[in-house]
C-alpha cells in the first residue's frame, strides 16, 4: 500500500501518465492509513442506508415478478423488509444492522415524512422517477465527515397531484416534478441537513440543522430515530441473521450525559453495546420526548392478523399524525426509537438538534458527552479535514464553480454507497418461518444464480432510483473513487470477481432484476485504469492486478464461447447497456429471425482484448509467465480487429460509402444488410486503441519474437489496421514521442480514424455544446426507416427523455448525452495522441477552420461535459437544471448541483434519474483534465 502522507509522485515524462493521482497530507489520509492497516474501523459506519428498498426485487416473492406492487411505498411504513433498510439521509453500519435516519411531519402530511417518495415504473410517463429535492453536500472518505440537504415543503406533500399529473402525461410530454407543482413558492418549505462527524471511528456526532426559508413562524416535528434491521423474523440461518438485538432508556446510574441529553443504551450480539443521546430541544431547552417500538410489521393494517407484538413499525406516524399514545412502548424498550422534538422557528430563521451515537468504549465517561461547547469542536474539525482533503484532490487552477462540481460530485459518489444484501437460494425457496414463495419463481427471475450471495457496501448508480448495482455503471465510478479512495476501488472491482459473485461460467452479473443481462465488458479496463491511478509506477499494486487478471480470465472465455457461438470473430451480446440504441429490441430475438452482428459487441471485445493484452505486458516484465497470456490476447485483437474491418464483403461491419461502421442485419437467403444509424455504437471500435513501445517490447523477448513473426508473415493485416506503423513512419512529419520503435494497435486505420471523427466532431452530428450525443442529429431531419417482413420500423433523433417503451422508457441512448461513452472516447483520443502526436490534426468543430490535435480535441471534449454543471456566462443557469429560476436566483437553491443519468443533447438538461452520481462524477476526472491540460 501506497504511504499516502509521504509519497511524492515523479515528474511526468509520458503524456499517459498524467492522470495520476496527488498524494494528501491531512487527518484523512491518516485515517485512511489506519483503516486499511486495520487498526481502527473509520469505514464502519457511513450512509450506507438505501434510499428506497421497497419496490426492489430483493423483497419481491410475488408469484408473477411485479416488484412494485408486491412491495409498495404505502406498505414501506408498515412493513419490516428482508433484505435491508432505507431512510432520509441515513447512516448505518456497513451491514446495517443499526440505523440511523431523520423522520419529519409538517402538520399537512398526510403521513409522516421516513422516506423518499417517487413514482414506480408503471405509474411515471418515463419510468421509475424520484419527486424530491435532496443533495448530497460533502463527504470524506471515511465518513467522518458527512453533509446532505433536504427540502421539505411546509405545505402538505403534493402525493396525489404527482401520481395523477404524470399518469396523465403521456411518454412524449415532460415529467411533472416537485418543483412544478408550486409547493416551494414563497420559499415556503424547510431546508433540513444533516452532517455526521465522528470523534472516532465508532463515535459518531450528528447535528440536524432546521432551517425555516419562509417569513413566517412555522412548526415542524422532527424524529431522528434509530432501529435496527429486522434479522429476527425469517428463521434464516446464513450469516447476518441472529437474535433479536434490544434497545432501551439508559438506566439512572448508568448515564453519561445526565441533564445534558436523554439517552438510550442498545445490545446487539455482534456490534455489542452502543449509546444513543439526544440533546435537548434548541428553541426552549426541553428534552425530546423518546419513543419505542419495534421494527416489525404492522400485519393488523396490513393483513388484518393479529402480531405476537402491539407494537409495530409504523408506530411513529401513528403517534405524531393521529395521536394514537398506545402505538408507542410505555415500558421504553424495543427495536426502534424516536427522539422527538416539535420545533417552532421563525421566519427566516434556523435551529440545530445535537445527537450523538458511539460504542459504550469511546464514548466520554466524563459528563462532557454532549457538553456543545466540544460537540461544535468536532463539527469545526471535521469540516476543517474536509476543507484540507479536497484542497489536495481538486486543483486549485479551476474556477471556484468548477472546484464546487467537483466537491459535490465527488460527495454525491461517496454518498451512493449502500449495503446491498440479497442471498439468492434463501429467496428463492423462502424463509423457515415465513409463507413458502410462490413454485413458479423457481423457474423465474435469477433461478439460475443460487450460488450468488450478496452481503456488501456497494457502489450504486442512485440510491432511490437505481437501488441495485449495476457491474458496468460500477467500473465507471471506480475511476473517481481512485482518486480519493483507491483501496476501496480495489475492493469493489475484486469483489465482482468473487466466486460468491461471478458465476460459476465467468459471467459477472448485470442487476438484480436480470444478473443474467449482458453489460459491455469494462470490468478489465477499470482494473488497469485503478492500477495505474492509485500510485507511481514502482508502488503499484501487482498483487491486485494480477488477482483480477486471472479472475478476468474466466471472463474473457465466457464472452468468447457464448456470445461468438460461430467463431467468426463476430460478437453479439444484445443491448450491452445501451438500452433503446437499436431499432429493434437487442436484448430480444429478432423479428422474422435472422441475427445481429453487433458493431459495437465485436469492438467491445476488441477493447476487453486491448486492455488484457496491456495487463498482461505489466505483468509479464516481472513474472515472463504472462508473456504467452500477452501473445494470446494479442492474436485474439488481431483476428476480431480483421473481421470487423474485412469479413464478408471484404469490409466488414465498416461501410466505406458513409465512412461509418454498423451494425449488420443477417437473413438467411438475404445476405447481410448495414443498419445506416449514425450512433455511439459506431463509435466503440474507436476505443481499442494501444501503444506499443518498443523500449518495453525488448523486455519481453518472447512477445517480442511473436509480433516481429506477424510483421515478416501477415503483411496483409497492415492495410486492414494501423497495427505496425512506427511513428516514425506514420508521416513526413512526425518525430518520435520517445526514441525507438512504436507500434499502434487499434481498429480504424489512420484514414478511417479521420472519417469517423469528422462526425463526431460536427455540431449537425455528434458533437453537442456539453459533449457527445449519443446518437447524430442528422436523424432528426432523416429518421433511419426499415420495414421487415411487413412492419415499419424507424428510429430518430430524440435529444431528451424516451419517446419509446423499450427498457421501460426511463432511459434514451437516441441523442441524449451519457458520460461513460463520451469518457472512453476522452482517453482513446489520449491514446492516439501519444502516438500520432501534432502530425494527426482534425477541424473542431467542423467548419470552424480551428485545428487541432486529438489531446486538444479530448480537453474539448471534456470542457463541453464540465459545461452542464457550471453556470452559463449569458443566463447564470446551469444547463443540467433545465433553466429554473430558482437554481439562478434563489441564494439557498443557486449552489446546488444535480449529477443526472444522460443529459439532453441540444439544451443540456438533466433527464432520469436526478442523483446517478455514480458514472456522472466522471465529471470529476473531466475537470481533472482541463485544469492539467490534457
Amino acid at each position: 500500500m501506497a504511504d499516502f502522507t509521504k509519497t511524492r509522485a515523479p515528474r511526468q515524462i509520458r503524456r499517459q501518465q498524467s492522470t495520476m493521482v496527488k498524494y494528501v497530507e491531512a487527518a484523512e489520509a491518516d485515517r485512511l492509513k489506519e483503516d486499511a492497516a486495520r487498526k481502527k474501523n473509520w469505514k464502519r459506519w457511513g450512509p450506507y442506508l438505501s434510499e428506497r428498498q421497497w419496490g426492489t426485487v430483493r423483497e419481491d416473492y410475488s408469484k408473477d415478478g411485479n416488484c412494485w406492487d408486491h412491495f409498495s411505498h404505502d406498505d414501506s411504513r408498515s412493513r419490516a423488509y428482508r433484505w435491508g433498510e432505507d431512510g432520509l439521509m441515513g447512516f448505518s453500519d456497513r451491514q446495517c444492522r443499526l440505523c440511523f435516519s431523520l423522520a419529519l411531519w409538517n402538520e399537512n402530511d398526510p403521513i409522516l415524512k421516513e422516506r423518499l417518495f417517487g413514482l414506480t415504473g408503471p405509474q411515471g410517463n418515463h419510468g421509475e422517477d424520484c419527486k424530491e429535492c435532496y443533495y448530497y453536500l460533502d463527504a470524506l472518505p471515511t465518513y467522518s465527515y458527512a453533509k446532505a440537504l433536504y427540502k421539505y415543503p411546509q405545505a402538505a406533500y403534493p402525493y396525489s397531484e404527482l401520481v395523477e399529473g404524470n399518469a396523465a402525461r403521456g411518454i412524449l410530454s415532460p415529467e411533472l416534478e416537485l418543483e412544478d407543482t408550486g409547493v416551494f413558492a414563497d420559499s415556503r418549505y424547510w431546508d433540513v441537513s444533516t452532517e455526521y462527524c465522528k470523534a472516532d471511528d465508532n463515535d459518531i456526532v450528528i447535528k440536524v440543522t432546521v432551517a425555516n426559508r419562509s417569513k413566517d413562524t412555522c412548526r415542524l416535528h422532527l424524529l431522528p430515530q434509530l432501529f435496527y434491521r429486522n434479522v429476527w423474523s425469517w428463521g434464516c440461518k446464513h450469516e447476518g441473521c441472529g437474535p433479536k438485538p434490544r434497545l432501551a432508556r439508559t438506566k439512572e446510574g448508568d448515564r453519561v450525559a445526565e441533564g445534558l441529553a436523554e439517552e438510550v443504551t442498545m445490545t446487539h450480539d455482534e456490534l455489542g453495546k452502543y449509546r444513543f443521546m439526544a440533546g435537548p430541544n434548541p428553541v426552549d431547552g426541553s428534552m425530546p420526548n423518546m419513543l419505542f417500538t419495534e421494527n416489525e410489521t404492522n400485519t393488523q393494517r396490513l393483513y388484518k392478523l393479529d402480531g405476537y407484538s402491539p407494537y409495530f413499525k409504523d408506530a411513529f406516524h401513528n403517534y405524531v399524525i393521529s395521536g394514537d399514545e398506545t402505538t408507542v412502548n410505555p415500558k421504553e424498550r424495543g427495536t426502534k426509537v424516536a427522539a422527538y422534538y416539535i420545533l417552532e422557528v421563525a421566519g427566516e430563521d434556523e435551529v440545530s438538534v445535537y445527537l450523538r451515537l458511539g460504542c459504550d468504549e469511546q464514548v466520554p465517561k466524563d459528563g462532557s458527552a454532549m457538553d456543545p461547547s466540544r460537540l461544535d469542536r468536532i463539527v469545526d474539525h471535521r469540516q476543517v479535514d474536509c476543507e484540507e482533503f479536497y484542497s489536495k484532490i481538486i486543483a486549485d487552477t479551476l474556477s471556484g464553480e468548477q472546484h464546487l462540481v467537483a466537491r459535490q460530485s465527488y460527495a454525491g459518489l461517496l454518498w451512493s454507497k449502500q449495503f446491498y444484501h440479497y442471498v439468492i437460494k434463501d429467496w428463492l425457496f423462502g424463509d423457515p418461518d415465513q409463507m413458502t414463495p410462490p413454485q413458479e419463481r423457481l423457474q423465474g427471475r435469477n433461478h439460475d444464480w443460487k450460488h450468488l450471495f450478496n452481503r456488501d457496501v456497494i457502489s450504486m448508480p442512485d440510491k432511490w432510483e437505481y437501488p441495485w448495482y449495476a457491474c458496468w455503471d460500477l467500473a465507471f465510478h471506480m475511476l473517481p473513487f481512485a482518486k480519493i479512495d483507491p483501496a476501496f476501488a480495489k475492493e469493489q472491482l475484486l469483489l465482482f470477481l468473487r466466486e460468491w459473485y461471478m458465476h460459476p461460467n465467468g459471467q459477472i452479473p448485470a442487476y438484480e432484476f436480470a444478473f443474467g443481462d449482458v453489460n459491455p465488458p469494462v470490468h478489465a479496463w477499470a482494473v488497469w485504469r485503478v492500477f495505474k491511478m492509485e500510485a507511481p509506477r514502482t508502488q503499484r499494486d501487482r498483487g491486485f492486478l494480477a488477482r483480477c487478471f486471472q479472475k478476468l480470465l474466466l471472463n474473457f472465455n465466457w464472452w468468447v464461447n457464448r456470445k461468438d457461438p460461430d467463431g467468426k470473430n463476430i460478437f453479439a451480446g444484445g443491448f450491452l447497456g445501451l438500452d433503446n440504441i437499436g431499432v429493434f429490441d437487442r436484448s430480444k430475438p429478432l423479428p422474422a429471425g435472422g441475427s445481429l452482428e453487433q458493431a459495437d459487441g465485436t469492438a467491445w471485445m476488441a477493447f476487453f482484448c486491448v486492455v488484457m493484452l496491456d495487463i498482461a505486458l505489466e505483468l509479464a516484465l516481472t513474472d515472463p509467465v504472462y508473456e504467452d497470456m500477452a501473445s494470446k490476447f494479442f492474436e485474439h485483437f488481431v483476428a476480431i480487429a480483421e473481421a470487423m474491418n474485412s469479413f464478408g464483403d471484404g469490409k466488414g461491419l465498416w461501410n466505406e460509402e458513409d465512412g461509418f461502421y454498423y451494425d449488420h442485419l443477417t437473413r438467411e437467403g438475404q445476405g447481410s444488410q448495414p443498419m445506416r444509424i449514425r450512433s455511439v455504437v459506431g463509435l466503440v471500435p474507436l476505443f481499442s486503441v494501444l501503444v506499443l513501445e518498443d523500449s518495453v517490447l525488448k523486455r519481453l523477448p518472447d512477445f517480442h519474437k511473436r509480433l516481429k513473426w506477424f510483421l515478416a508473415n501477415r503483411p496483409e493485416l497492415q492495410s486492414q489496421i494501423s497495427m505496425f506503423e512506427s511513428s516514425a513512419d506514420a508521416t513526413d512529419s512526425c518525430t518520435p514521442l520517445v526514441a525507438g520503435t512504436h507500434y499502434l494497435l487499434a481498429i480504424p486505420s489512420r484514414e478511417r480514424l479521420e472519417r469517423v471523427l469528422k462526425y463526431v466532431l460536427d455540431e449537425k452530428e455528434f458533437l453537442s455544446e456539453y459533449g457527445l450525443r449519443s446518437l447524430s442529429k442528422v436523424h432528426e431531419e432523416k429518421p433511419f426507416h426499415m420495414d421487415f417482413d411487413g412492419e415499419a420500423y424507424t428510429l430518430k433523433y430524440t435529444p431528451g427523455e424516451s419517446n419509446t417503451y423499450l427498457f421501460g422508457g426511463n432511459s434514451n441512448w437516441r441523442g441524449p448525452i451519457w458520460f461513460p461513452i463520451a469518457y472512453l472516447l476522452i482517453e482513446s483520443l489520449e491514446r492516439y495522441d501519444f502516438y500520432y502526436g501534432d502530425s494527426f490534426q482534425v477541424e473542431c468543430p467542423v467548419g470552424s477552420g480551428k485545428m487541432m490535435n486529438l489531446k486538444e480535441v479530448s480537453k474539448e471534449l471534456s470542457r463541453r461535459l464540465t459545461r452542464l454543471f457550471t453556470p452559463d456566462e449569458e443566463t447564470g443557469h446551469r444547463p443540467c437544471h433545465r433553466g429554473a429560476a430558482q437554481y439562478r436566483d434563489d441564494p439557498h437553491w443557486k449552489d446546488l448541483v444535480l449529477f443526472y443519468e444522460f443529459f439532453h443533447g441540444d439544451s443540456g438538461h438533466g433527464c432520469g434519474a436526478s442523483h446517478q452520481t455514480g458514472w456522472t462524477a466522471l465529471v470529476s476526472r473531466c475537470l481533472d483534465k482541463v485544469a492539467a491540460g490534457t
